[in-house]
């Protein structure tokens, strides 16, 4: 398999455990800005699959000693990615590092690993590789002003067809929301379901889009980009966050436009 191929299926893997339910697709009370309710959780999408394919990816055009060098740094530097929380746990395997106590403890560690790597290894594609973690540690942390410009050198420095793109199109809306640039984010968040290829992310940035009305006052505009969810990316956990969403509302006496009939694919076999 080519280093391509397997940097899409990681990616693939990825996209299916996002789909699954979790904490993230709670809604809670309409009051709690979503940055502030979902902090934790915010930008999770990367995790150990984020360590495999950045490797591979910036291993595909490496040429000169210094990205070998960088290449083979960060490998190392992302290995606390891939360490677990465990707040407990007492049992650490031969060779292994220990759990971490918190999300916090993990999120300083993997901060202070990534920034001294790119101090190391400036200019190289690993550095630009690792800014995408790292502002999204940073971002977890609260430090939004800090994270926008590393999630911005990501996007800027990859191309189209990087297939981890998505994950930052989406932190940048979250940084940009942090900042209260509602309407940056809701850019940010548009491009997100614009540009990606798949229902699932297409679904999300289409919600954002919605919550960035909301916090705009734009309830109609936002319900109605609520009610097309469900066509746009069916079963998705876009679509389950915007039906809570339309409860919410309509319990609050707001009228939500009814999605409009799905239409049936045609058979051109027939």
């Amino acid at each position: 398999m080519g280093p391509y191929a397997a940097r899409a299926m990681a990616y693939k893997d990825e996209q299916k455990e996002l789909k699954k339910p979790d904490e993230f697709q709670k809604l809670g009370a309409e009051a709690m800005p979503f940055l502030e309710k979902h902090g934790r959780q915010v930008v999770m999408i990367v995790g150990g699959v984020l360590a495999v394919g950045l490797v591979i990816s910036i291993g595909v055009t490496m040429s000169g000693r210094g990205e070998v060098e960088a290449s083979r740094d960060f490998g190392g530097a992302l290995k606390v990615l891939e360490r677990t929380v465990n707040a407990t746990s007492t049992e650490t395997k031969a060779g292994e590092e220990p759990p971490f106590k918190t999300e916090a403890e993990k999120d300083e560690a993997i901060v202070k690993a990534l920034t001294d790597f790119r101090a190391k290894h400036g200019g190289t594609k690993a550095a630009v590789s690792a800014a995408l973690p790292l502002g999204q540690a940073m971002l977890r942390q609260g430090k939004a002003d800090q994270a926008l410009p590393l999630i911005e050198e990501y996007i800027s420095k990859t191309d189209g067809t990087d297939p981890l793109r998505p994950a930052a199109y989406e932190a940048r809306g979250y940084a940009l929301e942090a900042q209260k640039k509602y309407d940056d984010a809701l850019n940010a968040f548009d491009l997100l379901a614009k540009e990606n290829k798949t229902d699932f992310m297409k679904g999300m940035g289409m919600y954002h889009r919605a919550r960035m009305l909301l916090l705009k006052g734009d309830t109609a505009a936002a319900a109605k980009t609520l009610s097309e969810i469900e066509n746009a990316a069916p079963n998705s956990a876009a679509a389950r966050l915007a039906k809570d969403r339309i409860a919410a509302l309509t319990a609050q006496g707001i009228d939500v436009p009814k999605p409009a009939p799905m239409i049936p694919a045609i058979d051109a076999g027939k």
